[in-house]
């Protein structure tokens, strides 16, 4: 099963580094990546495969909203399917 990541906020190092760190942790895999920073403000969407996951996915959903906040981000993974849905007219 596949989810999808979002993150935005104001840009500064390690912003993919820290996240990837995160999903690598639970065992869950990149599989596409596209970031773009437009006047100081990151944007960035993962497609992530959470078949092997090693935690539920309201413990790596908890996980990363802590990252967030951390980091000073908003951090947000859904399911793909879900995803799609909020997104297709």
């Amino acid at each position: 099963m596949n989810a999808i990541v979002t993150v935005v906020g104001q840009d500064r190092v390690g912003i993919i580094a820290a996240i990837c760190v995160r999903l690598s942790s639970f065992n869950i895999n990149i599989l596409d990546i596209s970031q773009t920073i437009l006047e100081g403000n990151f944007t960035m969407v993962m497609a992530v495969d959470i078949r092997e996951a090693n935690a539920s996915f309201r413990e790596v959903q908890e996980s990363l909203n802590e990252l967030g906040r951390d980091m000073g981000l908003s951090i947000r993974i859904q399911r793909e399917e879900i995803f799609d849905a909020m997104h297709n007219i």
